[in-house]
């Protein structure tokens, strides 16, 4: 059961019909009788070649508005016996089973069809292909006897060996594509399981697809993933660590993005990237983020993408060497001509003007990545044994659902660079403490054992006079002295989730010290 086996009858059967008559005509240069179904018989004939319908081999109709037809044992027996078996070739003689050597086949696009605005109930449901899977699995399954061919990409090279080997292929293209077929109908049952999962109940065949809201779904009773490998990597967060990334496939956030320019992406390059990414989609207005290490060493708004850029170096030049930046809008030649002053490893947009474009082409290995924006519901983070599943963090507060606590209100600027604040604070790892004035980071204090900490390490190494500033809290004061110790830096308010045992405490030395300071009620923990 090794080595080459020629290819005299070939099933076809194809939803995606790109490139199927080139393949078609390659067989039949070689002698293949080509059998096939509907549409993809259709397409054949027109195209000149020689076809024999699936009923004239089965000796069945297709039936059912087209639900049977491949379903049949001179299909499936013609494709799963074993060649080298006594028993079941006297098996198919008896019955006259015809041997098929080779089956092209995709499946139904049923996750395109799902998704299309007002899909109706019953076209999803029979999208849901059966007898190509069936087909699909029986090829891979004997892929000692056929070969199974799922992507118009696997044409060309099989055209190729078919030439080269008289019409036969080897083991190891056999064993290469029955593996890949298994992993096409993995990811097609994993669709298929977890659209189903996101429909609230079946409704009328007719009308409209009704899928509940992922921020109120139930988490599943199953975690199906299928992500599709998009690349390997050079190594991992260390030269010792292989890596590699996979994407979703929808070509949005930072797995789809496309990379304009630059070395190759590497695994920290995409961790950092993300994290500025998201940082940056905080904001309506314009917003730029200077991230190291995954954490803001400078976030700022401006009403250009030059201002903010200024803004947000101006907080922590010496940190920024060597981090990577998220822009949220179209990076212009203006700001392009003073970013590229700096060293930077990458830079995430979702788009970079002509004039941008030609004045970072100079810095070569500057990676320039083009993003589209991604819905992500729910985050996964791996533990040892098993995988965490959360919401993502999409909790947001506006000036009405602030609580003062303090005698003082803060005045209309600190409110409004108290917001700002915190919509970065929950982008900087805890312990954090983030200080800011005028949609600019001042300092940020990220990832310190305490609180106190944060705030002394934010406080010490800012750049920018902290005199006037606010800051922001991921979480609440457990005890005076972090409150006391951002004042005495210089912030004048300060906002906070609130909720700790000891919060009258420090809104009473908020008070003592002449400080506004709002509660959010909502805490922004970054492991």
């Amino acid at each position: 059961m090794s080595g080459n086996k020629q290819v005299r009858r070939a099933l076809l059967s194809v939803t995606d019909k790109t490139g199927l008559v080139d393949f078609a005509h390659q067989l039949e240069k070689h002698g293949v009788e080509l059998v096939s179904t509907g549409g993809t018989a259709k397409a054949l004939r027109e195209a000149g070649l020689s076809v024999r319908d699936i009923s004239e081999l089965t000796g069945f109709p297709e039936m059912l508005d087209g639900r049977v037809k491949t379903l049949h044992p001179k299909v499936h027996g013609g494709i799963l016996h074993v060649r080298e078996n006594p028993q079941h070739v006297a098996a198919v003689e008896e019955h006259s089973i015809q041997p098929i050597d080779m089956v092209v086949v995709n499946l139904y696009a049923f996750e395109k069809t799902a998704a299309r605005p007002g899909a109706k109930f019953a076209e999803v449901i029979e999208n849901i292909d059966i007898g190509g899977p069936s087909m699909l699995r029986s090829a891979a399954k004997n892929f000692e006897d056929v070969a199974i061919v799922t992507s118009p990409d696997d044409y060309p090279l099989l055209s190729e060996e078919l030439a080269a080997n008289k019409g036969s292929l080897s083991r190891e293209t056999r064993w290469r594509l029955a593996k890949k077929a298994f992993a096409v109908t993995a990811a097609y049952d994993t669709a298929i399981a977890n659209t189903l999962e996101q429909i609230s109940s079946p409704g009328p065949a007719e009308a409209p697809v009704k899928f509940v809201d992922p921020a109120s779904a139930a988490f599943p009773e199953a975690l199906r993933i299928n992500y599709p490998l998009a690349m390997g990597l050079r190594y991992g967060e260390n030269p010792h660590q292989k890596a590699a990334l996979y994407s979703d496939g929808t070509g949005t956030g930072i797995a789809g993005g496309k990379q304009l320019q630059g070395k190759e992406l590497s695994y920290n390059n995409l961790v950092d990237l993300d994290a500025c990414w998201e940082l940056v989609q905080e904001f309506d207005q314009i917003a730029v983020a200077i991230i190291k290490h995954t954490n803001p060493c400078g976030a700022a708004t401006g009403s250009t993408v030059l201002e903010a850029y200024k803004k947000a170096l101006e907080a922590d030049p010496v940190s920024a060497f060597g981090g990577v930046i998220g822009i949220n809008r179209e990076v212009d030649e203006a700001a392009a001509e003073e970013i590229a002053k700096l060293f930077v490893e990458a830079i995430a947009a979702p788009g970079f003007s002509e004039g941008a474009l030609v004045r970072f082409a100079a810095r070569k290995n500057l990676r320039l990545v083009e993003i589209k924006p991604a819905q992500t519901p729910r985050v996964i983070k791996q533990v040892s044994g098993g995988l965490l599943l959360q919401d993502a963090d999409r909790g947001y507060v506006t000036a009405s659902g602030l609580k003062t606590v303090t005698e003082r209100k803060p005045t209309e600027d600190e409110l409004a660079a108290l917001l700002f604040a915190w919509r970065v604070c929950k982008h900087v790892k805890s312990n954090a403490i983030v200080y800011a004035r005028n949609g600019q980071t001042i300092s940020v204090g990220a990832g310190q054992m305490s609180r106190v900490d944060a705030a002394k390490f934010g406080a010490m190494k800012a750049v920018l006079p902290l005199k006037g500033c606010v800051a922001a809290s991921d979480a609440f004061f457990p005890f005076p002295d972090g409150l006391e110790t951002v004042v005495a830096a210089g912030a004048t308010a300060v906002i906070q989730p609130g909720g700790s045992v000891r919060d009258e405490e420090v809104i009473a030395a908020a008070n003592k010290l002449g400080a506004a300071m709002v509660f959010t009620g909502m805490r922004h923990f970054r492991h």
